[in-house]
């Protein structure tokens, strides 16, 4: 960028980033200083001087990006991705991301390494190095892009999409649509809610074991943040049992064969969980309290099925004729249900030591829910 351009893009910026530190330009490659320069250099000549980051420096940037990037798919031929469709390109990516999942913290260490250079790729074209190496930046960024999918722990960042649009502006690398890790993987796109069988066979068949450790965490993951809405004990149980078996195969405590079957039981457990409300009767609000009174504690369970559904029933009328739109804030509307929730718990004969926790978790509960009801 040069003279105007320049210019534009650090106005553009600032408007973006207006409350950041520093009150310049975001600071991607290190290249803040000569940005300086250049802006005193454009203010001191009246808005005429020639300002430029030299080209140079990104170009040198990018290569040593392109050169990291090129080690860590070391062993891996990706020759025919420039030359191959589409549809033929897909067929690389299990493949590619099994080659990076297989390393040492191979997904951070590519997800940095490739933004790494897709910013310096964006600031070097159109010289000629940058188009001499887009093709192994499209595929670069193409396995990047399946494997972020794959983490919903992140959203895509505002310099992320940044970038994207400028590369696309520039022509310089192509779009290949939005990145399908199910199609990716060489698998149908499943009904998350259901977990089949047939789908859970056909993911423990994968010949990339890691690939296929990341396509079930992100469907646990996803079924667990759906059920965060609302039934909160099933998922922060759920929560819990998966972090547990992500954080064993992250530190190679166990073997991704063994974590694979863990998922998989892990996924079962919850669609018998999604199951159970219809088995005992309970609508799924009235399963979401049920599963809040504690029901795998043993002294809880002397009461039977009977009375546990029953208080689950009398708590979801009880707290739906009593709920405001600002319950959750007000003191007085939270000690009046609290009240009423032990007077249900003790009208059953529920354990009086397990009242006070039970308590505080059915009214968590009603927090997750109360949005729908006062509404």
């Amino acid at each position: 960028m040069r003279s105007h351009g320049l210019m534009q893009a650090i106005a553009r910026v600032n408007r973006v980033f207006k409350d950041k530190p520093g009150g310049l330009v975001v600071d991607y490659l290190g290249l803040a200083d000569q940005l300086k320069k250049a802006l005193a250099t454009y203010t001191e000549s009246g808005g005429t001087g020639q300002t430029a980051i030299d080209q140079e420096e990104a170009v040198a940037v990018m290569l040593e990006k392109h050169e990291i990037c090129c080690g860590l798919f070391h062993g891996f031929d990706w020759s025919g991705w420039a030359t191959s469709s589409p549809l033929e390109r897909l067929r690389f990516l299990p493949a590619a991301q099994e080659h990076i999942l297989a390393q040492e913290d191979g997904k951070n260490r590519i997800l940095k390494a490739v933004t790494e250079l897709s910013h310096a790729f964006a600031l070097a074209v159109p010289h000629e190095d940058a188009i001499a190496i887009r093709d192994d930046v499209g595929f670069f960024q193409s396995v990047r892009a399946a494997l972020a999918k794959s983490d919903t722990d992140k959203q895509r960042s505002q310099e992320d999409i940044e970038h994207a649009v400028r590369q696309l502006v520039s022509r310089a690398i192509s779009s290949e649509g939005v990145i399908d890790i199910f199609a990716a993987a060489g698998l149908k796109k499943p009904d998350i809610s259901i977990l089949s069988e047939e789908f859970l066979a056909e993911v423990r068949e994968l010949p990339q074991k890691n690939l296929a450790v990341e396509l079930l965490r992100k469907l646990l993951n996803d079924e667990i943040k759906t059920r965060t809405k609302k039934n909160l004990v099933q998922a922060r149980s759920f929560s819990e049992m998966l972090e547990k078996a992500i954080r064993a195969y992250q530190n190679r405590a166990i073997e991704t064969a063994q974590v694979i079957e863990e998922l998989i039981q892990l996924a079962k457990e919850m669609r018998e969980a999604h199951e159970r409300g219809q088995n005992l009767g309970l609508s799924d609000d009235e399963l979401a309290f049920y599963d809040a009174l504690e029901t795998n504690d043993s002294a809880v369970m002397v009461l039977g099925d009977k009375n546990l559904r029953l208080i689950a029933q009398e708590l979801v009328q009880t707290v739906k004729q009593n709920v405001t739109i600002d319950w959750t804030v007000k003191e007085t509307v939270r000690a009046k249900l609290r009240v009423m929730v032990r007077r249900i718990l003790r009208k059953y004969g529920y354990p009086p030591d397990k009242q006070e926790k039970a308590t505080e978790t059915v009214l968590k509960q009603a927090e997750l829910l109360c949005a729908d009801w006062a509404a």
